[in-house]
């Protein structure tokens, strides 16, 4: 027969599917746990914002199948006084938000000079393979205009307001913010400086990422007025630069390297996507010529950190909202994924961050 203490332990070292990385005891959303005259385990949760169900429930009957085979699960929302409540008390734990001095989250944007180089789906991916690795991940879906990272990543929830934080949605076990989530289907956004300002100001400072390991950031294509914004409010986030092979490309890619570099940024390496395709006999053909990545990875003085070859599956996959590593595991782009994630794990930022700061 278990113990109270063995039982309270099993439910309270559950990961919450919402607050990815904590577990239902560390939040304090277990309310209580006790065993029925029958046998039957009734667990009672107290919720600041809405669990998806789907997810929840198999956790707690997984976690509970060593002591019975009989749940009732009783779940509660707080009301907004306890939400508030609770909030602060997170806040304080989670430590300095992204951006603010003392925060030890890594932020990565990733950029290019122009669109169509598939900067998103190297976005996307990236932050699957960061978390399949054990990080914790967040993704910033900063195209205002051409938001797509929701949709390749298969999330179907709004966000929550917890108190006066927006708790982003979590899909592959990435926390995802998007202004898709804002906007209609049959609206367009039609905005210019400071409301993009302000956009992106709130995606980093009104939602609750928690202490994340890496944020990435897909970029607006360009060098517009997003891009300025946010190396304002993330003067230390390290930049990874996607381009194609074509020489075209790779010409205008200099430029958001160039940015970057005139804002402080640290470009940490180039990645060449659309590198090649390989046949089923075998085959490799590179369709859109050769050498771009290299080229510019050269002429900025960074390392080419990876090519991602074209596969069929991944623009299924992105359709689909399912990352390469899930629809292709072990091919060649999944393991192209896997290698670019363990590079930019390894680019530690720089230590120095102002240049007028020298030691003679």
């Amino acid at each position: 027969m278990s113990t109270q203490e063995e039982l309270n332990n099993a439910v309270a070292s559950i990961e919450s599917p919402v607050f990815v990385g904590r577990t239902m005891g560390e939040l304090g959303l277990v309310k209580s746990v006790t065993r029925k005259i029958t046998g039957k385990v009734k667990v009672e949760l107290l919720l600041p914002v809405p669990h998806p169900q789907e997810e929840l429930d198999p956790l707690l009957k997984a976690a509970l199948e060593p002591f019975t085979n009989s749940a009732e699960i009783d779940v509660d929302i707080m009301d907004d006084d306890e939400t508030a409540a609770w909030m602060e008390d997170l806040k304080t734990k989670a430590g300095p938000a992204i951006g603010e001095p003392g925060s030890r989250t890594r932020v990565v944007a990733v950029s290019s000079g122009k669109g169509g180089v598939g900067k998103s789906s190297v976005s996307a991916n990236l932050a699957v393979a960061l978390a399949r690795k054990g990080n914790r991940v967040g993704i910033v879906d900063s195209d205002i205009w051409g938001f797509s990272i929701p949709a390749m990543l298969g999330v179907h929830t709004p966000p929550y307001m917890a108190g006066d934080r927006i708790i982003p949605p979590v899909s592959h076990r990435v926390k995802v913010m998007s202004m898709d989530y804002f906007v209609a289907d049959d609206k367009a956004v039609i905005w210019r400086g400071p409301m993009l300002h302000k956009a992106v100001e709130q995606f980093l400072k009104d939602v609750f990422w928690d202490d994340l390991d890496f944020l990435v950031i897909d970029m607006p294509p360009g060098t517009g007025d997003i891009s300025i914004s946010l190396s304002q409010f993330l003067p230390r986030a390290q930049v990874l630069i996607v381009t194609t092979p074509q020489l075209a490309a790779q010409r205008v890619a200099r430029r958001a390297a160039l940015m970057a570099k005139q804002v402080d940024q640290e470009v940490i390496g180039i990645v060449e996507n659309m590198s090649w395709f390989t046949a089923d006999d075998g085959t490799r053909y590179e369709l859109f010529g050769s050498g771009g990545g290299q080229m510019l990875a050269e002429e900025v003085g960074v390392d080419l950190m990876a090519r991602i070859p074209l596969l069929p599956a991944m623009g299924r996959g992105a359709d689909e909202g399912e990352p390469v590593a899930v629809v292709a595991p072990g091919s060649e782009a999944a393991e192209a994924f896997d290698g670019l994630a363990d590079a930019v794990v390894e680019k530690r930022p720089r230590i120095r961050t102002n240049p007028a700061l020298t030691i003679q």
